[in-house]
């Protein structure tokens, strides 16, 4: 299968819109008593049930919202509708629908923001079940004993969202196609991320959990490559650009090797050009830069080049091969300080 038979058929579900659509609340019934020896029967219509509630909760047991490409409707059961002797109608049976951590609802219509999901567990009730209607027992009064008012039940709230999928990780991994993002995430942690030598190798985010000798650990995010014009949609786009704005570092790898034909202070540029287009925030993010490939470096300048950049921006510098494992110890452990705010470590 090549790159962009492959593209198609693994793409990473981010994004999806739903229709959701609470119950309507039960009608009051019209009624009155009809009972033997009750010689002045009243009005005993009761009142209808309340319609299902549509809520959402955040699971750690889902991590894409393909699940909602395929199912885009969801109502809940409406609320039963009152019944003689002043017996209520049953509610109507709320749903519950699961998200991934990390997941934004949005009002399709208005583009409002609705609820951020950050943790297992939260919920949010996105559309109400609508009430029940009042049975005609309930009009009756001292001068008004046999009341024929009854009401129809409320309508359920019913809405179209949209649902947006960011991965909560500590650190993004940014950089060109091929920058050897994946591998050193392989390197580093127990991720066994699809590597190959064709661009846009990595289709879908790939979390890797990279654990300290103090027993604590951080998340790495393996994101796809930038290329110029991402944040405009081109190559992969602006879809996995959203992944890394909630991380508390990134590391931006340039490929100092002479493969890509580029230069390496040029790629850095085009990338940061990309970030700041999409989010100034995201371009101003605490940054380490890490000249990746040293094991194929042969042109001393092209190493010299990148570093001279490092030093004039104030960046932490790293130069690593995760062929030979070369620095992979020391990023560890500086990535490590700066996400834990640990005391300063050293590699062993």
């Amino acid at each position: 299968m090549g790159p962009a038979a492959f593209l198609c058929s693994a793409m990473f579900i981010d994004e999806a819109k739903i229709y959701v659509k609470a119950g309507d609340g039960g009608n009051g019934c019209l009624a009155f008593r009809r009972e033997k020896y009750v010689p002045r029967g009243g009005p005993s219509g009761g009142d209808g049930g309340r319609g299902g509630d549509v809520s959402m909760v955040a699971s750690e047991h889902v991590n894409t919202l393909l699940h909602f490409r395929f199912n885009p409707e969801h109502k809940a059961q409406r609320g039963r509708h009152g019944e003689g002797s002043n017996c209520t109608g049953q509610d109507g049976k709320p749903i519950e629908l699961e998200v991934p951590v990390g997941t934004v609802v949005y009002d399709a219509d208005s583009g409002e923001k609705l609820y951020d999901f950050t943790h297992a567990g939260e919920r949010f009730l996105v559309a109400r079940g609508g009430k029940g209607g009042r049975g005609n027992a309930r009009f009756a009064t001292a001068t008004h004993q046999a009341p024929t008012e009854h009401e129809p039940g409320k309508p359920g709230v019913e809405r179209r969202l949209r649902l947006e999928l960011k991965l909560l990780a500590d650190v993004g991994l940014v950089g060109f196609p091929n920058a050897g993002k994946s591998t050193l995430i392989s390197r580093i942690s127990a991720a066994r991320p699809k590597i190959a030598d064709y661009p846009f190798t990595t289709l879908e985010p790939n979390l890797g959990v990279v654990k300290m000798d103090d027993f604590r650990s951080f998340v790495v995010a393996d994101i796809p490559g930038l290329i110029e014009g991402a944040h405009l949609g081109h190559g992969l786009g602006t879809q996995f650009l959203r992944h890394i704005e909630r991380t508390k570092l990134l590391v931006h790898m340039v490929d100092v090797s002479e493969a890509t034909g580029r230069e390496p202070v040029e790629d850095f540029e085009t990338v940061m050009r990309e970030l700041a287009s999409f989010s100034e925030d995201l371009a101003r993010k605490p940054m380490l830069l890490v000249a990746s490939k040293m094991d194929a470096a042969q042109n001393a300048e092209r190493v010299a080049s990148i570093k001279r950049l490092a030093a004039e921006r104030g960046l932490p510098y790293f130069e690593i091969s995760s062929v030979t494992g070369l620095g992979l110890e020391a990023l560890k452990y500086a990535i490590a300080e700066r996400v834990l705010g640990a005391a300063p470590v050293t590699a062993a």
